[in-house]
């Protein structure tokens, strides 16, 4: 071959023995070693260190490949050669044996009295040591080892030229032979081998077969860079390195490889490989007369796989789960051209949608290449709803969902009316800042609410990672989008209401600061081209209502709290909880213990009580679960069968029943039973904070 004219490979070789496969000159093939002879030789012979030598070995079929046994063998391995003492037996194959073997006398002697062996092959034995006399002269140009799950090497090794086995010279730690090189190396410069009728004979053939070769290559999708690169070699190489890489690249058996590889004649080779390329046409003909239709991809019927020459391959046929994702990516296509994405992110996804055609399916990145063009489908670039702009209306529903709170319920009014004004107003930022249990995260469901917008509660407490926030880039194992875009594709529309609750719990960490990554989010000047790193292009926040929660503006960064609208949300008064809790409190609490308002009737006075003697707290959650428990209460006399009894309070009002009234009072011992002892004893007193 060309490519190798100048090399004369040495004399003597170290044998490889290999069961993987058959090495042609030209292509390339990975081989697992992991026998005590050939772990041997890559240790002595290939590798010096940490460094790999460039040493020429043998490549050479062993025994272990049934196919290798077979009565078909070329007529090269049919010649017998003589190891050290050994007289050869002439037979149809060719394989070593030993004079002092116990085999090989057992078979001499059979040889003698009957004149033929028990089988097709004569066994020539070296300590038991079987191979063929056929083999590639290749050089390693790469050498992996793993100690799992036992020591084994791998070894890449590019192939050279054909030898014979001339004489073994040992077995010991690794064979060594005597080997006579069988390429003529020196004819590959060109066709021409000094007799006019063999060279027009050969120049007929290299061209029949290049021919033939193009062919097929116009029958595969020359996108693919594996087919694109074999059209290149077809160019490049020249015609007498053809059958042998072709043939690597092909599917074929080994029995056929090694057909191949007896042809020394550069003609014998030709007229070998035609039949083969002629047999793989055929067979992609038949393919595609068989099979149904496709919208624009008819030749994507072939990948090509390991074990090739210059590229990772053989050609084989492709059943219909091809077909089915080829379908699944023009779905595909027509979703992300019909899902009105803007013009810089539809370039993003049809270059990443072309990279997807071109990977097979094993691929690790076609899962993740398919996930991200998904993603980009599913996220709402244009959807959005309609806002509810009635004032009116939204300060019914406001005020039904919440008593007091006027200042966080006068600036969302406000907020609707200058939307009437000016439709394009950009969503404003809000920070509820007050203690826990007023109300402030139920207040942003109520404006989702009042303006017919979808809601999303993200929850920052303990968030120290700004990849939550900005997603993680896709170069890394197991990465995803932010909770902000993962919000979004949650919801449908591009103008949900986000509550980002307990704003002031974010912390730093070694893998950045969260707050940092929200300045972005929450600044109505950049969040229109917010860029989360998962997506790689900008997505528009800017019609996005932020409401944040916290309870305290302290451990909120300077920063990040310039760019809110900070609302203080107080505590409750005595009044103001004993609405909130006839109004919303004690109907939720009977409904979540199945009883009826005639079943119990907590009046005013006794719930000023609860308030006053046991819980003293800004919020109503304290409240909330008292009521719960003097529920529970009833429930269980209910379900007792008891037929009434009545409320805890010096009222002749105060009632809780069953159904008939009866004699029975509770006093204040029963309401001590059921809430245990008061917490508080002495009078309300009402402290005010002045600011600093």
């Amino acid at each position: 071959m060309s490519s190798s004219g100048d090399i004369r490979i040495p004399s003597r070789l170290p044998l490889l023995l290999t069961h993987e496969g058959v090495l042609l000159p030209g292509s390339t093939m990975r081989v697992s070693v992991d026998t005590a002879r050939n772990m041997q030789l890559v240790r002595s012979r290939l590798l010096k260190g940490t460094s790999l030598k460039s040493t020429i070995i043998g490549v050479v079929p062993n025994s272990r490949d049934p196919e290798h046994e077979t009565e078909e063998l070329p007529a090269l391995h049919r010649s017998v050669v003589p190891t050290a003492t050994v007289t050869p037996v002439p037979h149809r194959t060719s394989w070593f044996l030993r004079k002092n073997n116990r085999v090989s006398f057992f078979f001499a002697v059979l040889f003698l009295f009957t004149g033929h062996l028990p089988f097709k092959i004569v066994l020539h034995a070296f300590n038991g040591l079987l191979f063929l006399s056929i083999g590639t002269a290749g050089l390693a140009v790469q050498v992996v080892g793993s100690n799992w799950p036992k020591p084994h090497y791998t070894l890449l090794i590019t192939g050279l030229c054909r030898f014979r086995v001339e004489q073994l010279l040992r077995e010991r730690p690794f064979p060594v032979a005597v080997v006579q090189q069988l390429d003529k190396l020196e004819q590959y410069a060109g066709l021409d081998s000094g007799d006019a009728d063999v060279s027009s004979e050969l120049g007929e053939l290299s061209q029949r077969f290049y021919e033939v070769a193009l062919q097929l290559v116009g029958m595969l999708d020359i996108s693919v860079p594996v087919v694109a690169k074999l059209r290149r070699l077809l160019d490049s190489l020249p015609r007498e390195a053809l059958p042998d890489v072709l043939t690597s690249m092909i599917h074929v058996s080994n029995k056929e490889k090694l057909e191949i590889l007896d042809a020394v004649s550069l003609a014998e080779r030709f007229k070998k490989v035609l039949p083969l390329l002629t047999r793989q046409m055929e067979g992609l003909k038949l393919l595609q007369r068989t099979r149904k239709p496709r919208l624009d991809d008819d030749r994507r019927i072939i990948p090509i796989r390991k074990g090739g020459g210059l590229a990772p391959g053989q050609l084989s046929m492709e059943d219909d789960g091809e077909e089915e994702d080829s379908d699944d990516t023009s779905l595909l296509e027509r979703r992300v051209r019909g899902s009105n994405m803007p013009e810089a992110a539809l370039r993003v996804c049809l270059k990443e949608l072309k990279r997807l055609k071109k990977m097979p399916q094993s691929m690790p990145e076609y899962a993740l290449t398919r996930n991200y063009l998904e993603l980009m489908v599913e996220l709402p670039w244009s959807k959005s709803t309609t806002d509810c702009l009635d004032i009116r209306a939204a300060r019914v529903l406001l005020d039904s969902d919440h008593y007091a709170m006027e200042k966080l319920k006068r600036r969302v009014l406000e907020y609707l009316a200058v939307r009437q004004l000016r439709n394009s107003l950009k969503g404003p930022i809000l920070c509820f800042v007050g203690p826990p249990g007023v109300g402030k995260t139920s207040v942003g469901r109520s404006i989702a609410r009042t303006l017919g917008r979808e809601f999303h509660r993200i929850a920052l407490g303990g968030v120290c990672d700004q990849s939550d926030i900005r997603g993680h880039r896709r170069t890394y194992v197991g990465s995803m989008p932010g909770r902000i875009i993962n919000g979004l594709k949650a919801v449908g529309v591009n103008n949900p209401v986000f509550l980002l609750d307990e704003v002031d719990k974010l912390t730093k960490s070694l893998q950045g600061d969260p707050a940092a990554a929200l300045l972005e989010v929450l600044d109505p000047e950049q969040n229109h081209s917010f860029t989360d790193h998962y997506l790689n292009v900008p997505f528009d926040l800017s019609q996005v209502l932020f409401i944040a929660t916290a309870n305290t503006t302290a451990t909120i960064p300077p920063a990040l709290l310039d760019r809110m609208e900070v609302l203080q949300v107080p505590g409750y008064t005595q009044e103001e909880k004993v609405e909130i809790a006839h109004r919303h409190l004690i109907p939720h609490q009977l409904e979540q213990h199945g009883l009826t308002p005639q079943q119990v009737q907590i009046p005013q006075d006794t719930t000023l009580d609860i308030i006053s003697r046991y819980t003293r707290e800004a919020g109503v959650r304290t409240l909330e679960r008292k009521i719960g428990a003097i529920c529970r209460a009833v429930a269980v006399k209910v379900a007792e069968g008891h037929k009434a009894t009545k409320t805890p309070s010096s009222s002749s009002s105060s009632e809780v029943t069953t159904g008939e009234i009866s004699d029975t009072q509770i006093g204040t011992n029963e309401l001590m039973s059921w809430l245990t002892a008061p917490a508080y004893c002495g009078p309300l007193t009402l402290v005010t904070f002045l600011p600093l």
